[in-house]
């Protein structure tokens, strides 16, 4: 299951639905190819590859690093690890904590912040 909070994204999805409905219907796959297929994983690595290279990228960009890249920002805006590993369909929690190596900069931020030390009153 994919959660989509924007009312754009949503109706795009519905006007794609609309347009390949019989592909769908057919494939039993929400995303079809140029050729009205199921788009394939080799396909989506295609695409990826494609854009990268004409946005200059200058490194391999994989689907996984969409998923690695959303989950870490998620963790680092503080979202809780068990919403994150439920949006990544992670049936471990083990697997998720892959993705808790939080910037150091989120660490500074955090200690300078939350620190119990920074509750502390000095009287003097």
């Amino acid at each position: 299951m994919v959660q989509i909070a924007s009312p754009l994204v949503i109706g795009a999805l519905v006007r794609y639905q609309d347009c390949y409905a019989d592909e769908i219907l057919r494939t039993g796959s929400f995303f079809i190819n140029r050729r009205k297929d199921a788009l394939s994983d080799q396909s989506v690595r295609g695409i990826i590859a494609k854009y990268a290279k004409l946005a200059g990228a200058e490194y391999h960009i994989t689907p996984h690093m969409f998923r690695h890249s959303f989950a870490t920002l998620l963790l680092e805006e503080g979202v809780d690890i068990r919403y994150i590993q439920q949006m990544l369909g992670h049936s471990s929690i083990l697997t998720t904590q892959i993705y808790t190596h939080v910037s150091g900069k989120k660490q500074r931020d955090i200690l300078a912040e939350k620190h119990p030390r920074n509750k502390l009153k000095i009287i003097g």
